[in-house]
């Protein structure tokens, strides 16, 4: 399913960090990213890095879908041999 798709701008992920009243930190592990300095990439109004469509969907599944769901993903992704656990 091919898609045409353009990023949020550095100040639109902004404005979700401080609408979600979140840190840094909290961003990065909300978009699955190493740490805040990964997610200061995506909000630096200067040479920003363009978040990827797939980045923002798991950003978005992780606050729109209730455990259930999120659990049967993750297991029908361990299903097809990937390793993933969530710390919590």
């Amino acid at each position: 399913m091919p898609i045409k798709y353009t990023p949020p701008t550095p100040e639109q992920l902004s404005a979700l960090k401080n609408d979600l009243s979140k840190t840094g930190k909290q961003m990065a592990e909300l978009a699955w990213l190493a740490g805040d300095q990964h997610w200061r990439k995506y909000t630096n109004p200067v040479n920003a890095r363009g978040m990827s469509a797939q980045m923002l969907f798991v950003m978005m599944a992780q606050l729109e879908l209730d455990e259930k769901t999120m659990a049967r993903i993750l297991n029908r992704m361990r299903a097809v041999g990937a390793t993933i656990e969530l710390e919590k």
